[in-house]
């Protein structure tokens, strides 16, 4: 057993305690160079990452090293990164830096030992570190008072999630009398169904919905993004949500064994509405972190179809449109804090620095980021070469596939429905995208061409470089998420 494959969540452990002691022996004004610092950690920590060969499991089997855990780690790693970049502007001269970075570094870590976690212990514990970070992170301005308020409903519904998800497991360790993945779903394959099952996994859904965002479940979400440091939200949009997801690609695997086609409706229902509300809901918003917000609703409808088939291609889809959209949305968000950065140099008191109004004429003002943003809309609605192309293709081609494939069948039919409901919202996404991008390059700007500061245009370039690469070269990131796929036994 080699320890070296767990050095990413080693290293940055360290960092954050490093940066907590380095904040204490320096003065307020250095504390600049602790972004930097945790900047450079995650970058040796994605190489590693990427580097990694092979698997192994750790701590009794709590913990795995697979194809699955090392793709949602660089997710994790990589919009940590960009979030981390961004805040070297955003929080320049703050006097809390070594707080922040260390919070950000730890929430990675819990984010990571959730990709790993092979155990519903080592599960929790990974999602209670994240989410105690990012509860913090929410409301890191202290004296924003909708970033209190942020902060205070995503404790609150994020403890409630965290409680039902906890129910859950526990019925499904007194059914099952194992807390190991594996030995549960070896336990359900050999037993009949019953009502305590159901209800386990009905719990289940449920926690995972609410980390997931997905309708009934979102109705933190707006709120939190909105009222959220900017940069922050980028991590939780980006990066917080797809913990959800790889959480329950490996937990659920159990509810579609135990109870298999009653969940796979229920996720095409949760799937559909999500999806159509978020869209929906997205027109009409004047706040642009709102407008991602809702945004980010509805691409997580577009994720949670890779449980209605379950297949092998339905899962890599999905893990897919999960990196494209973590690339799309950091990149979004720190654009609008780019524009925050400019309606501030003009008015320090101004207010709502989100509106819409303040992105009239973007692209002369500050045309590197009026472009990425373009790029991301773009992206976010599945317009080729983008990662927001290739993820949704693959995940609408995997449930097509099996439409065809059971097209004698009522649930065939159902699915062909299901597929045109997912490509027809993608395309009223368009509309809120393209009246931003009508006010960036159509409308006349409202004041001079401002300088872009450089961490910006740097985490910018970088998720441009990313979503476009990926589009254009989709080969090798398509066999990392088959092989991550492969790793749940689906076909």
């Amino acid at each position: 057993m080699s320890y070296v494959l767990l050095a990413p969540e080693i290293l940055l452990t360290v960092l954050a305690l490093a940066v907590i002691l380095i904040g204490l022996l320096v003065s307020d004004r250095s504390k600049n160079i602790l972004g930097y610092i945790s900047a450079g950690g995650l970058a040796a920590a994605l190489l590693l990452t990427i580097g990694t060969r092979g698997g192994a499991n750790f701590f009794y089997n709590a913990i795995v090293v697979d194809p699955l855990s090392q793709i949602f780690k660089i997710i994790f790693i990589v919009v940590s990164l960009l979030a981390v970049i961004a805040s070297i502007q955003y929080f320049k001269d703050n006097r809390n830096q070594d707080e922040y970075y260390a919070l950000i570094l730890l929430a990675t870590v819990g984010m990571m030992v959730v990709a790993s976690a092979n155990d519903l212990l080592s599960l929790f514990v990974g999602f209670e570190l994240a989410s105690m970070a990012t509860y913090v992170l929410a409301g890191f301005e202290k004296k924003n008072p909708a970033s209190l308020e942020a902060a205070l409903k995503y404790f609150i519904i994020g403890s409630v999630s965290s409680a039902l998800m906890l129910f859950g497991m526990s019925l499904v360790y007194g059914v099952s009398g194992s807390t190991n993945i594996p030995e549960i779903l070896a336990f359900f394959k050999t037993s009949q169904v019953t009502g305590l099952d159901i209800l386990a996994m009905v719990f289940l859904v449920a926690g995972f919905g609410f980390k997931m965002a997905l309708v009934p479940f979102h109705m933190w979400a707006p709120d939190t993004y909105e009222g959220s440091p900017t940069v922050v939200s980028s991590l939780l949009a980006a990066g917080s949500k797809k913990m959800g997801f790889v959480a329950a690609f490996r937990v659920l695997v159990l509810a579609l064994v135990a109870v298999r086609g009653d969940i796979q409706i229920v996720f095409a229902i949760l799937a559909v509405i999500t999806m159509t509300y978020g869209n929906i809901v997205a027109i009409s918003q004047k706040s642009i972190k709102r407008m991602l917000a809702y945004s980010s609703i509805a691409q997580a409808g577009y994720i949670a179809l890779a449980f209605v088939v379950m297949t092998q291609m339905s899962i890599a889809g999905g893990v897919l449109l999960a990196l494209g959209h973590a690339l799309m949305k950091a990149g979004a968000f720190i654009a609008v804090a780019v524009v925050g950065y400019m309606v501030l140099s003009d008015n320090k008191n101004a207010k709502n620095t989100d509106d819409i109004s303040h992105f009239a004429g973007l692209g002369k003002r500050a045309p590197i980021t009026a472009l990425s943003l373009f790029v991301f809309f773009l992206a976010l609605a599945g317009i080729p070469p983008s990662a927001g192309f290739i993820g949704k293709f693959v995940l609408f081609y995997s449930v097509t596939v099996e439409a065809v494939i059971a097209s004698s069948t009522a649930w065939g039919t159902w699915l062909l429905v299901i597929v045109i409901i997912a490509i027809l919202n993608s395309a009223l996404s368009i509309y809120y995208y393209a009246r931003v991008i009508r006010y960036m390059y159509v409308l006349p700007p409202v004041g001079e061409r401002i300088h872009e500061p450089l961490p910006y245009v740097v985490a910018l370039l970088l998720a441009v470089i990313g979503t476009i690469g990926i589009g254009l070269y989709p080969e090798p990131v398509i066999k990392m998420a088959m092989d991550a796929a492969s790793v749940l036994g689906v076909i």
